[in-house]
């Protein structure tokens, strides 16, 4: 706090706020994205882009523009204040010490004609604070700018229907930035050739590349060992790779499988495929009401018979977050190997496989803002070792004669064939574009966003919100009376947003909530409250329809 607003004897100094309030608004005249409770607007300070804020205060978001939903009075969030904006509830926040009441005043003697959304997007307006915001705890990161980030999508910049593109279908794919654009442009452009054993420039150029992205993965799960990641389509490859080739070597009738009833249908047909060839049994971990696993009832599946637990960190139809290390110390307590399906998880909160001990871990790149077609499959080295290749073909050998074949070691073995090499490298771009903003800040900031737009949604009559569990991230899947799935995901892409309608893949949790399809709103770092507001108002024009 700026103590040159008070007077000497503490009290306020009601000119110097007034002109504070002043200069903190009339930035709004200078940028493009409309202010919401999660950023806040400061004089270009190079001390602010390190997370050191002096004066800063939150803009009102009761504002005369229809990318504002109006949601009660100004939230005087002033950095080290103490207050937050809660997810700006229906009435106005309550302002206790003499310099809250002041400001308040302050503001609101700004006449509101002043505010703007039309904001330049080279303008470093909004910088995210989330120790300031509801539900979060902990040190202050970097200061996320939000209009640096979105700059950095280009499709954001689309318009569909006539209105600015709100992309709220993350959970399905994530937008590529154009760092990642870029790099495999680039590729195509300057390295483009097989790799390995050739002795010309551009294959030891694809090499590298390559097996840079490599590392880069590496050091994103906190891999013990390059040797550990092997580049393949996506998640769902990953776990039929798992499935036909560890699982066809050492399962055998009678065995059992435990999987949880969060799971994608990638994590539950590859399995029901082998039990149904070798004679295993599946079992599954229920949830509660609130789309949490009971952990004590997978304790008691647990017996000597179980081989295998496949189970997802982040469930992609409710966004539950599973207790993932006791579920895999269980697993292991009882023998069997895990496989953790990290694919909702990855561009949400950190990932280390190491610490978490899974014995396979698997992500898309296009959850995580890199291309489709490539994906991940971590698996513990030893273990990759003793298992048969699943395909074969060339790179994954060390010799072959009419009557034997020697394989490589892993990753080599699990990789035959020419693989998507420049989506590998556009895959490792996006490793480093999501490290440089860090997955920590990501996760807070999206902590936040996710408590905001809960607490608008559960407001809206007639919306019931399917899967609220204490621990969950950026999915935010509902059901609307009186309207279908189709019929709201309709009226949503006319105001520009994008969400997905229907099973997502995971029939058997949605049933278990008595549904069969849910709208699903998911989100990324790159949105904003704007664009929650703008996806509460439609729904709320929406319910004015039918009354």
């Amino acid at each position: 706090m700026n103590t040159n607003n008070f007077h000497s004897d503490g009290l306020p100094d009601i000119a110097a706020l007034e002109k504070l309030a002043n200069q903190l608004f009339s930035s709004l005249q200078s940028g493009n994205e409309p202010l919401s409770p999660a950023y806040a607007t400061a004089a270009p300070d190079p001390l602010l882009q390190q997370g050191s804020v002096s004066d800063v205060t939150q803009a009102p978001t009761s504002l005369p523009d229809p990318h504002f939903s109006g949601n009660g009075g100004i939230p005087a969030s002033v950095a080290g204040s103490g207050i937050s904006p809660s997810a700006v509830q229906q009435q106005p926040a309550a302002y206790d010490s003499p310099f809250e009441k002041e400001l308040q005043r302050a503001l609101q003697s700004i006449p509101v004609s002043t505010y703007t959304a039309q904001l330049p997007s080279t303008t470093p307006s909004y910088y995210f604070l989330p120790a300031q915001t509801a539900g979060i705890t902990g040190v202050i990161p970097p200061s996320l700018d939000i209009n640096r980030v979105r700059a950095d999508f280009p499709i954001l910049q689309e318009h569909v229907n006539g209105r600015r593109l709100i992309w709220l279908d993350n959970a399905a794919t994530t937008q590529k930035p154009r760092s990642v654009i870029d790099r495999i442009s680039s590729f195509y452009e300057h390295e483009n050739s097989n790799i390995h054993r050739a002795a010309h420039e551009l294959a030891a150029r694809a090499t590298d590349a390559y097996e840079g992205a490599r590392e880069k993965v590496r050091a994103f799960l906190n891999a013990a060992s390059v040797n550990e990641i092997i580049f393949v389509r996506g998640a769902t490859e990953a776990i039929n790779l798992v499935a036909k080739s560890w699982g066809e070597q050492f399962l055998q009738a009678g065995d059992e499988i435990i999987l949880s009833h969060l799971e994608h249908h990638a994590n539950i047909v590859p399995w029901q495929q082998l039990a149904n060839k070798k004679g295993l049994l599946i079992k599954v971990i229920p949830v509660d009401d609130d789309g949490q696993v009971i952990l004590a009832e997978y304790q008691k599946l647990l017996t000597t018979k179980t081989k295998l637990v496949s189970f997802t960190q982040v469930s992609n139809a409710l966004g539950t977050v599973t207790p993932a290390q006791q579920i895999v110390d269980l697993a292991h307590q009882a023998g069997a190997k895990v496989l953790v399906d990290g694919a909702q998880a990855v561009s949400h909160m950190r990932a280390d496989v190491q610490r978490l001990n899974c014995d396979w871990y698997v992500f898309s790149g296009h959850k995580v803002f890199g291309p489709t077609g490539i994906g991940v499959l971590y698996g513990k080295e030893a273990l990759l070792n003793e298992t048969a290749p699943w395909q074969g073909g060339g790179n994954m050998i060390k010799d072959v004669t009419f009557e034997h074949t020697q394989y490589h070691a892993a990753p080599g073995r699990f990789e035959a064939g020419t693989g998507n090499i420049a989506d590998a490298v556009g895959l490792g771009a996006a490793i480093d574009y999501v490290n440089h903003i860090g997955i920590d800040v990501i996760y807070q900031y999206e902590h936040y966003l996710l408590t905001y737009a809960t607490q608008l949604l559960k407001d809206v009559p007639g919306l019931r919100l399917i899967g609220t569990a204490p621990d969950k991230t950026s999915v935010l899947s509902f059901v609307f009376k009186d309207f279908t799935t189709e019929q709201v995901g309709a009226a949503l892409n006319e105001e520009g947003i994008a969400v997905r309608s229907g099973h997502h893949c995971a029939q058997p949790i949605l049933r278990r909530f008595g549904v069969e399809s849910t709208v699903r709103p998911s989100l990324a770092f790159y949105n904003t409250c704007a664009d929650i507001d703008t996806l509460v108002n439609t729904l709320l024009r929406l319910r004015r329809s039918r009354i």
